[in-house]
C-alpha cells in the first residue's frame, strides 16, 4: 500500500491513474472498524484502484465536541487497509488540507438544518468542505459512503449534483454489531452497561418497521413509540427522534410510501446516531 501525504502528490498520482484506471475512494477519519472496511471492499469491487483517506477534520467539530479525544491509531488502521488490499492511503496533515490563509467553505443549504444540524451548527459545512476538497485531490470516479450517516450521505449527494462533480456516490447499508448496534468509532467510548442500553436504538428501529409493515402510518404515534422504547432504561437521553422525507429530510406527518426514521441519543458522554427506512417494502 502506497502512503501519500501531500496534495500535490495525490493529485499527480490521480491524474496518471484516471486515464487508464477507475478510481474508487473511501474517505474516513480513521480508527477503522468493520463498517469502514466494508466500504473499502465495495470500492475495490467497483474500481481498479482503491484509495482510502484518513483525516480527522477539525472544522466539522464544534467547540464542545470530542476532537481532542477522537480515537486514533494509525498503525492499526494501516494494517487493516493493507489486509483489504487498499492501493493508496491518503494521509494529509492539517496544513496540507487547510494552509495558512484558507477561507473557502461549502454549504448545502436546507439539508443541513434538520436532524443533527439542529444541534451541531456548522458541522455539515465542515463535512461538505472537506469532502469537496478530497474529491478534488483524489479525483475518484466513485466514492462509497455508509448509510449510517444518512444526513451526511444526503448532503454529499446533493453537493455532487448541484456542483456537477464528476464522481458517482455509492451508498452502502449500515454495518451492525451483533445485537444491532450500528458500528461507529465512538462505540469504543461505551462501557459494557452503556453498550447494552445502546441496543435500544436498534430495538426502536425494528419496532417501528414492524408497526409500519402492519399498517401504522401516523408519524406522531410512531415517534411516541420510539421515545417510549428508548426511555425504557435510565441513562438514554434522547436528542431527537425524527420521521422525515428521504430526500428533503423534512418531517412528514405520515409514512405514505417511504420515510426515514432517524435518532440521536446520548448514553453517558457518548453521542450515537442511527437511522432506517420505513415503508417501501422494507423488511
Amino acid at each position: 500500500m502506497r502512503v501519500i501525504d501531500t496534495v500535490k502528490e495525490m493529485q499527480e498520482t490521480a491524474d496518471k491513474l484516471r486515464g487508464e484506471k477507475r478510481i474508487g475512494f473511501v474517505p474516513t477519519m480513521g480508527f477503522l472498524h468493520e463498517g469502514h472496511l466494508a466500504l473499502v471492499r465495495k470500492a475495490r469491487e467497483l474500481a481498479d484502484v482503491t484509495v482510502a483517506s484518513i483525516f480527522v477534520n477539525p472544522i466539522q467539530f464544534g467547540p464542545t465536541e470530542d476532537l481532542a479525544k477522537y480515537p486514533r491509531d494509525l498503525d492499526r488502521d494501516m494494517k487493516l487497509l493493507e489486509q483489504e488490499k487498499t492501493d493508496i492511503l491518503f494521509y494529509p496533515p492539517y496544513d496540507e488540507m487547510y494552509p495558512k490563509g484558507y477561507t473557502t467553505y461549502v454549504q448545502v443549504r436546507g439539508l443541513e438544518d434538520y436532524l443533527c444540524g439542529q444541534t451541531r451548527k456548522g458541522h455539515f459545512v465542515g463535512v461538505a468542505t472537506v469532502v469537496a476538497k478530497l474529491f478534488n485531490m483524489v479525483k475518484p470516479h466513485i466514492a462509497v459512503f455508509g448509510q449510517k450517516d444518512y444526513q451526511q450521505l444526503t448532503i454529499i449527494e446533493r453537493m455532487v449534483k448541484d456542483l456537477n462533480m464528476d464522481v458517482r456516490i455509492i451508498p452502502y447499508p449500515t454495518v451492525r454489531e451483533e445485537g444491532g448496534l450500528a458500528m461507529s468509532s465512538r462505540n469504543t467510548y461505551l462501557s459494557s452497561a452503556e453498550r447494552q442500553k445502546a441496543l435500544l436504538i436498534y430495538a426502536s428501529i425494528k419496532r417501528l418497521q414492524e408497526l409500519v409493515k402492519t399498517g401504522e402510518t401516523d408519524s406522531l404515534l410512531l415517534k411516541e413509540e420510539a421515545r417510549r422504547l428508548l426511555a425504557s432504561e435510565n441513562g438514554v437521553n434522547i436528542e431527537y427522534v425524527s420521521i422525515s422525507d428521504p430526500e428533503t429530510l423534512e418531517e412528514v406527518d405520515s409514512v405514505k410510501d417511504r420515510a426515514v426514521y432517524a435518532v440521536a441519543v446520548r448514553i453517558g458522554k457518548t453521542r450515537l446516531i442511527d437511522n432506517a427506512m420505513l415503508g417501501g417494502g422494507v423488511t
